[in-house]
């Protein structure tokens, strides 16, 4: 067995990543007169109350983990209506173990009622962060399921996709089809066909069935699986381009031969 067979990525197995998580996850803390809007909050005064286009002022001494963490968003929403930045507020609390009781039905609430406005003024970056909240506080099996797709989805593109540019090549330039490396896939897995297989499809495919089945996340995961197929920088992307390169190089063999 060799030397990297026994190393362990993680030398306390899972047990590391359990308490990893339980320190970055506790609760936001919140001093006096500080809070999240009600849950009966007036929504359209939110969407037309734009957070002001300038530099936040300087948080004073013994501030908040709330405060900082509003602090750290400002410039994120500069221009924006405030209901995008209540969003990312929300979304922050609702990542910890502990949250103030209005916020996971603010949330659903937020985007029952102002999806359109959400999707056309956030960022992708924030509607994944959306979509991925509703894994845990969806109000249905349905809502819950595929959000967890879709964390898992975007959390593993964005690993693949980040390291992938240590490669020096850009991303929406697929790699070369001669001089693929050879060896075995993680766990030895075995590969798949480019022409003629439906891995990446049929995963895909999966999580636009959950969006149809999920009555409060699916127009939100819908409108990302939208923006993921219109997208030029990913795994999809690049495969369909040399799918369509080697059935181009298929045609010319048959042509010549």
């Amino acid at each position: 067995m060799s030397e990297q067979e026994t190393f362990e990525t993680y030398p306390d197995g899972m047990r590391d990543l359990i308490a990893s998580r339980r320190r970055r996850r506790a609760g936001l803390v919140y001093h006096e007169g500080e809070a999240l809007p009600p849950l009966d909050a007036d929504l359209d005064a939110l969407a037309t109350r734009l957070v002001p286009d300038e530099d936040p002022a300087p948080l004073p001494p013994g501030h908040s983990s709330f405060a900082r963490k509003r602090h750290e968003l400002l410039p994120e929403f500069r221009g924006k209506p405030e209901l995008c930045l209540l969003n990312a507020l929300l979304i922050a609390n609702l990542r910890k173990f502990t949250w103030p009781e209005q916020a996971p039905e603010l949330f659903l609430r937020l985007w029952r009622e102002k999806a359109g406005l959400l999707l056309e003024h956030l960022s992708s970056r924030w509607l994944i962060s959306s979509i991925i909240t509703y894994a845990e506080h969806g109000p249905t099996e349905a809502d819950r399921r595929v959000g967890q797709s879709m964390n898992v989805l975007f959390s593993l593109m964005k690993l693949y996709e980040y390291e992938r540019q240590y490669s020096g090549t850009p991303s929406e330039e697929p790699f070369r089809i001669p001089g693929r490396a050879k060896g075995p896939l993680p766990m030895n897995m075995l590969g798949f066909q480019i022409v003629g297989g439906d891995l990446e499809a049929n995963l895909l495919l999966d999580i636009v069935e959950q969006a149809l089945d999920a009555p409060d996340a699916g127009p939100l995961a819908t409108a990302l699986m939208d923006r993921l197929n219109r997208d030029s920088r990913n795994i999809f992307r690049r495969f369909a381009l040399m799918r369509l390169r080697l059935e181009m190089m298929r045609v010319n063999r048959d042509e010549t031969a």
